[in-house]
């Protein structure tokens, strides 16, 4: 038995109390009201409604431990990266991994494995496969559904995939950015109850009025707190909070879902409607086993200094405290590594490119967005190749397909601003093909080819220097405790941007260059791709 004593925050009621809580068997005992008064605060614990663990590049265990000392007692994840490298096997890995910490994680079945039929990944999920991770693991979300216009032209392998959720009784999470009216409305007809790629709150509103769910996005690259946070107060009981992507870094100086609770209190939104989002709103939504600091709930809450501060001082999960004063109080194994890489190293000549027209399509990055723009524009030659254009921040975009061995896909890009050297990344979503962007072909190849021959990382190489980031699971993540990588991940950022690059997070940005359901000119393994019209397209015009 234990019990705790402080201001208890009551969601369900909205009241503030002192008081103390009796746990016993991990639940919740009894409250009993004090009159004595009290410095702390009690409240639920944090739930991330959406959240990609690989995208951290820790294995669950280490980003559990990011995650608890945030306040945070539950996710929603879904495994997609590491399912797109290693299928089945990447989705057992990331489940039995997960069971070495307290954290509550719910798993999503992933939905798009390849992302598209249009993508090349390392793995298929089809109807039946899905079918199978239902059966097995007893799950309870199908991942989000990013093939947006498989749903709304009614393919059959896609409702295939929802029919199967739906047999279920699974929740079917989201993905649709930038849809039309008429195309929002077929989306949300298919069953699907949220998403989380609003970047108005004119597309927020639409899609809330035709039931789809909101969760509010505030992660390492796409950031849409500022533009969405009205939803909270005025649409309380459709909005949700999630990450989707955190780096080590970004977990460990700002936070996780606190961080976001801190905006909010920032904004002077009512605590109880912040809350409501962030812990009751996913329980009920996913119908997760979480508590609310009610009598015969798990003992899942957290202590805070005050609700302005909003510091964390305590984590409890099931009763057991599992973060106290900065302090960790649970240990985790190493498990063993999984991986899929089948490249072999590139010459430079493989991503030398010959003039055609006298225009290329050039895709336009913007910072702390997923989507992108494009324009046209002259290039420069040298020897017969189209070379990277320093003065006009134009540089060779190359993605390399790590399953087999193909021709290299070139492109341009804009916005990065490195004057000199490449980065390379295996982290390119969601099929994790190798993605480069360099300001010439010797530093490009020789990016790429030490991403191939570490089977995995970061890197950033400037003729004999050599900047890595290993990450030996998948491609995706290390072992390596958290503090590590956030050290190592920052440094190789701030080596790119003191070389000129002058976005946020610029290893970030560039693993969202590949992923082609996020309009609007993308770097897919087989060339540029128009993700409004939904094809490859030249890159002369």
């Amino acid at each position: 038995m234990r019990n705790i004593e402080g201001n208890i925050v009551d969601v369900i009621n909205r009241e503030i109390y002192a008081g103390e809580i009796i746990i016993e068997n991990q639940k919740i005992q009894k409250i009993i009201r004090k009159e004595t008064t009290s410095e702390i605060y009690i409240l639920p614990g944090l739930i991330d409604s959406h959240v990609h663990i690989e995208s951290s590049m820790l294995i669950p265990s280490e980003f559990s431990k990011l995650a608890i000392q945030n306040g945070t007692v539950g996710i929603v994840t879904d495994p997609h990266e590491i399912a797109n490298v290693c299928g089945i096997e990447g989705i057992e890995f990331m489940i039995n991994d997960s069971k070495q910490g307290p954290l509550k994680t719910y798993y999503a079945v992933p939905s798009c494995v390849p992302m598209t039929k249009m993508d090349k990944s390392g793995a298929i999920l089809d109807a039946e496969k899905i079918d199978k991770i239902f059966t097995k693991h007893k799950l309870k979300v199908l991942g989000e559904m990013m093939d947006y216009p498989g749903v709304i032209n009614k393919e059959e392998t896609i409702i295939e995939k929802l029919e199967i959720a739906k047999k279920h009784n699974a929740i079917i999470d989201g993905h649709a950015p930038g849809l039309n009216s008429k195309e929002i409305k077929l989306y949300a007809e298919a069953g699907i109850s949220t998403d989380h790629e609003c970047s108005t709150i004119e597309e927020a509103i639409e899609k809330i009025n035709l039931g789809i769910k909101i969760l509010i996005r505030e992660g390492s690259a796409a950031q849409n707190f500022e533009a969405l946070y009205p939803l909270i107060s005025k649409y309380n009981e459709m909005v949700m909070l999630c990450t989707d992507d955190s780096h080590p870094d970004e977990l460990i100086e700002k936070g996780h879902i606190n961080k976001i609770i801190k905006k909010g209190l920032e904004k002077n939104l009512d605590i109880f409607d912040l809350l409501t989002v962030t812990c009751i709103n996913p329980i009920k939504h996913y119908g997760l086993e979480i508590g609310l600091l009610r009598e015969n709930d798990p003992a899942d809450f957290i202590v805070v200094d005050d609700l302005q501060n909003f510091n964390i001082i305590e984590t409890t999960i099931d009763g057991k405290m599992v973060y106290s004063n900065k302090r960790i109080l649970f240990k985790t194994k190493i498990p063993k590594q999984i991986n899929n890489f089948k490249a072999e190293k590139i010459k430079i000549e493989d991503i030398k490119i010959k003039p055609k027209k006298e225009k290329i399509k050039v895709i336009e990055v913007i910072d702390k967005e997923l989507i992108t723009n494009y324009f046209t524009s002259t290039y420069k030659i040298q020897e017969n190749n189209i070379n990277s254009n320093i003065n006009k921040d134009i540089l060779k975009i190359i993605t390399v397909n790590r399953y087999e061995n193909k021709k290299p896909a070139i492109g341009f890009i804009n916005g990065f601003g490195l004057k000199t050297g490449a980065i390379a990344s295996s982290i390119s979503h969601d099929s994790h093909n190798i993605i480069a962007i360099g300001t010439d072909d010797e530093n490009i190849t020789k990016a790429i080819n030490e991403i191939i021959e570490k089977k995995g990382g970061l890197c950033y190489v400037k003729g004999n220097d050599y900047y890595t980031l290993e990450l030996e699971i998948g491609g995706l993540m290390t072992t390596q405790k958290g503090e590590d990588v956030a050290k190592i991940y920052k440094e190789l950022n701030q080596i790119v941007k003191v070389n000129g690059c002058n976005l946020t997070a610029p290893f970030m940005i560039l693993s969202f260059m590949s992923l082609i359901v996020i309009p609007k000119f993308k770097m897919g393994d087989m060339g540029l791709f128009d993700v409004e019209k939904f094809q490859y397209v030249d890159l002369f015009i």
